[in-house]
């Protein structure tokens, strides 16, 4: 599949938001944040903020950007609809919470609402998940190892975001590290374990079912489909080279975890400036999600390929 740059934005960026958000919220319940409006805030705006420009590069994609609110009408059957409604819902308990504390309003109901941020949040990115897991036309997406890995991401880059900010106001709290390694650990083991998978699945259908031809033998193209490239082949017929898959993964793997993983321990147990070595952590996140998410585009294969000369999907 093409890897549309607005998507990867979307997904990178609105995931993190989202993460960022949930950290937010579960501080909230724990009482972590009592009586610190302008530390809360500082949280709360660069989550709005990515969530924003993820949802608003999603439009990009769109032929028509301007009918975007119609994607929301289908919930019923629709993960894409699901998801948009779940996202606009989300911005209501999170818009309350920065009216509290913008308007020093004494209110009980700010852990409910953080709770409502936090389901939103983790609802949201399941959603987007599950956009891709339930197309059954893309065995590399048909997977619950996906949406697994988007909230499993969303969480490992949040507590990343939400250990940077903290340590510009005070040492980052020991329980956020805590999860924070464990979600850089999870989301790890998770993205192997799928990389694995999809090595492992070379594709049930063929050519022979597609074109119906089974009975005569080897089904294989005497002329092309097309005689110069179309839609079909540009948006689902993208290849990325098998090596340079493998050193793009390598990459992904070294940024997007390891690296990261390693400046987290070193910034809050061996004394090291906490701040510019959280603030590299998070930078080695983001470049290296951005590649995971471009492999996740470029390495899958629509069913439709086998008109196109693919043996197997």
């Amino acid at each position: 599949m093409h890897p549309a740059y607005s998507v990867i934005l979307f997904t990178t960026a609105s995931g993190a938001g989202y993460g960022l958000l949930f950290w937010l919220s579960l501080g909230i319940q724990i009482g972590y944040f009592a009586g610190d409006r302008w530390q809360s805030l500082a949280m709360l705006v660069p989550a709005l903020a990515l969530i924003t420009i993820g949802l608003l590069s999603s439009m990009l994609h769109l032929g028509h950007p301007e009918r975007a609110h119609r994607a929301m009408s289908q919930w019923r059957s629709s993960w894409l609809s699901r998801e948009g409604v779940a996202a606009l819902s989300t911005y209501v308990p999170a818009s309350l919470m920065g009216m509290i504390w913008l308007l020093e309003i004494d209110t009980n109901f700010l852990p409910a609402l953080a709770i409502l941020a936090a389901a939103g949040a983790m609802i949201t990115v399941y959603c987007t998940g599950m956009i891709y897991a339930s197309l059954r036309t893309i065995r590399h997406w048909n997977l619950g190892l996906v949406p697994l890995f988007y909230i499993a991401a969303a969480a490992t880059t949040g507590a990343l975001l939400f250990l940077l900010i903290q340590s510009i106001f005070a040492r980052a709290p020991d329980w956020v590290a805590v999860t924070g390694v464990a979600a850089i650990a999870m989301a790890m083991i998770v993205k192997l374990i799928y990389w694995r998978t999809i090595d492992g699945n070379k594709g049930q259908y063929t050519a022979e079912m597609a074109t119906g031809l089974g009975a005569l033998g080897t089904v294989r193209p005497l002329d092309p489909p097309h005689t110069m490239p179309n839609f079909v082949m540009r948006e689902m017929g993208y290849k990325v080279g098998r090596k340079h898959a493998r050193k793009l993964r390598r990459v992904a793997v070294a940024l997007a975890f390891i690296l990261p993983l390693a400046m987290v321990l070193l910034a809050l147990y061996s004394g090291w400036p906490q701040l510019p070595m959280l603030a590299l952590a998070t930078l080695s996140a983001a470049i290296g999600i951005v590649v995971e998410r471009w492999l996740f585009f470029a390495e899958a294969e629509h069913v439709a390929m086998l008109y196109y000369g693919a043996a197997r999907a």
